[in-house]
């Protein structure tokens, strides 16, 4: 039994507030936070919000419901009939969305293409845990997300999710874990809860979606006709119906298939979301030649090209009822039902400014001139986007069969997404001159990369990818491509080749002097490195005190600096843009420098197994210093330093 209390005795001192500093005359003491060994709590960041907007509902750290009715009035009465939306395992949804993720991300640099500089990011792994990881570095800072998640048809669903434990059923069933890697079930109408299980997948990723998406974010989702009616009353009640911008028709065939039984079904729908919809505004689309090839100048006019339009309306009003001169002679008047869109007096100014064109004989109806250098420098986007403008399914086949080699692809190639439709979204909800962050968690094949990487060279852009995928099995077990996330970084491995040498030929430069960022920084979903506290329940006094002597250290066996680090600055709120560098001090120690490269926020990390007393001396530290350390590494007169000169957390 000495283990155990030596094991208690250990674990108390780690606990237990710490003494006073010397020299402060009881005035000052220090303490040490731990570094967290879960993700961003939802709940908490709902809470804050609620707190932040309506402080007098709190009492006593608690949220006083009979107040806060009080204080909405009206607005928090339930009514009678209400409606509302719900579901079998709506509530089993919620609580799996308000369970924080034990998960990390393990850096792959040996997958990756310019670990060390790129912005982009490929994410293996279950979405949902991986969204979770992504809530605290992300929160708000997201322009795009698009997704294509399953249709829900009862052959592509493999995302049904384990409420106990996520990542121990997403390590299993990846064959981290579990030896068999069973790929995820399909969802089939027989199993009683078709559309059921389909939202309750969809419901936490899209509630994490919106947390992800800036003041001037916006989501785009493709869907078909199975669910479509639910995803838009699901996305009314995360995103707030007054946010919903429109429902787009995708041509996304260009011949009818004459083996329908009913009808050929030759569009898809994307609904697009804003997060706030009174601030968010589409880009203009850029015209195409058949558009500019309506302006013409055939009177010379020195303004440039113009275009005519219609001079009648059906608005009436009593001063739209006038008579007009042509200056050949005619008289004219709206034909029955119309009225002249302007007054007379206005009508006047626009023909002594030469903005009526009278036809070519100078005798026709008159028509309204508008001249391209004065009307927006763009096309407003349409519901109806064809195939012609933007791809169908044939082409995205295509498409892909150019980057990867695949013997078999007919499970691969059911649902990719042409680049140009994808191009057509980033031209609508991203600004080329700023550093947009564009993200897709069901991205496939990676269609979404490729088209952020082929938008930023048509246009100079420089927007970035995050894109995550589920390591779906493939059916081929021969092939060298094992899983989808094989043929997804098949895909932009090639894609990023091609642009590369693409550059390189058109500058005539070498490789490294290509400035677009032509990388992807790989991470995969896996197991922490730092184990959280969990008591055994059989209450075994020996087992409890070998794991409590385990604990005295929480990092696994064979921890990898890197991986550490990375897991520290992912709970610290780091994004994955994050880079480190290690800096051996005079007294010893070694520290590494951390910063995050888009927010600027920066942490010094030292993961010996002792840190000196005069490691302070060292290391230069302030008080807005965020210093990160072992717990067992500290003494108390280390401890005492370090949490007089800095913001001190340990491991």
């Amino acid at each position: 039994m000495n283990s155990q209390k030596e094991a208690k005795g250990a674990r108390v001192v780690a606990s237990e507030p710490m003494p006073e500093a010397e020299g402060t005359g009881g005035q000052a003491k220090f303490a040490r936070e731990h570094v967290t060994a879960t993700s961003g709590d939802v709940v908490e960041t709902q809470i804050a919000k609620l707190r932040e907007q309506f402080p007098e509902v709190f009492v006593e750290g608690a949220i006083d419901f009979d107040k806060l009715r009080a204080t909405l009035g009206a607005a928090a009465e339930p009514g009678p009939g209400r409606f509302h939306f719900s579901w079998a395992g709506k509530s089993d949804a919620v609580s799996l969305l308000q369970t924080p993720s034990r998960a990390t991300l393990i850096p792959c640099p040996e997958e990756s293409i310019n670990f060390d500089t790129t912005g982009n990011i490929f994410i293996e792994g279950d979405n949902l845990e991986v969204l979770k990881l992504l809530f605290k570095p992300y929160f708000g800072r997201v322009r795009l997300i698009y997704i294509d998640p399953p249709y829900n048809t009862g052959q592509d669903f493999v995302y049904p999710d384990d409420y106990a434990d996520p990542l121990k059923t997403y390590l299993q069933l990846t064959g981290q874990v579990d030896s068999e890697g069973n790929l995820l079930t399909s969802n089939p109408e027989t199993s009683g809860r078709y559309h059921s299980t389909w939202l309750s997948m969809m419901y936490p990723r899209l509630f994490l979606a919106r947390q992800l998406l800036s003041e001037h974010g916006a989501i785009f989702v493709s869907i078909d006709d199975h669910e479509v009616h639910h995803l838009r009353i699901l996305m009314n009640e995360i995103f707030g119906e007054e946010n919903f911008i429109a429902a787009v028709i995708w041509q996304k065939v260009f011949g009818p298939k004459n083996t329908a039984m009913h009808f050929s079904e030759d569009h898809d729908y994307v609904l697009i979301y804003a997060r706030d919809a009174e601030t968010w505004r589409p880009s203009l689309l850029p015209r195409d030649e058949e558009a500019l090839a309506r302006y013409e100048n055939p009177d010379n006019d020195p303004r440039d090209v113009w275009s005519s339009s219609d001079m009648t309306a059906r608005n009436y009003y009593a001063d739209a009822q006038y008579e007009v001169k042509a200056p050949g002679g005619k008289i004219y008047t709206p034909s029955r039902g119309n009225y002249w869109r302007v007054n007379h007096v206005k009508f006047a100014e626009l023909d002594a400014d030469n903005r009526i064109w009278w036809g070519a004989d100078r005798n026709s109806m008159p028509r309204l001139k508008r001249f391209l250098s004065e009307v927006k420098q763009g096309v407003v986007p349409q519901t109806l986007w064809k195939f012609d403008d933007v791809g169908h399914t044939q082409e995205a086949k295509k498409e892909l069969l150019k980057y990867v080699q695949y013997e078999s692809t007919d499970n691969v190639l059911d649902t990719v997404k042409p680049t140009r439709l994808l191009k057509r979204m980033l031209q609508i909800a991203t600004v080329p001159a700023e550093r947009n962050l564009v993200v897709d968690f069901f991205a496939g094949s990676c269609s979404t990369a490729h088209a952020v990487l082929a938008q930023n060279r048509e246009d100079g852009g420089n927007r970035r990818f995050i894109c995550v995928q589920l390591p779906e099995r493939l059916p081929n077990p021969e092939s060298k491509l094992k899983d989808l996330t094989d043929v997804a970084e098949q895909r932009m491995t090639n894609v990023i080749a091609e642009l590369r040498h693409q550059a390189a030929e058109r500058l005539n430069l070498t490789d490294s002097k290509i400035t677009e960022d032509l990388g992807m920084k790989v991470f995969k979903l896996g197991s922490p490195n730092i184990q959280q506290w969990q008591p055994e329940l059989d209450h075994d006094e020996e087992l409890y005190a070998q794991r409590l002597e385990l604990f005295n250290d929480p990092l696994i066996p064979g921890w990898k600096p890197e991986n550490v680090i990375w897991e520290v600055a992912l709970r610290e709120g780091f994004g994955l843009n994050t880079r480190f560098a290690a800096r051996d001090l005079a007294n010893g120690n070694r520290v590494y420098d951390v910063e995050d490269s888009d927010s600027g926020q920066k942490f010094i990390i030292c993961l010996d197994d002792q840190i000196r007393a005069d490691l302070s001396k060292n290391c230069e530290l302030t008080s807005e210093t965020l210093f990160v350390c072992r717990d067992m590494a500290l003494d108390d007169s280390a401890a005492a330093n370090l949490a007089l000169q800095c913001r001190l957390k340990t491991i």
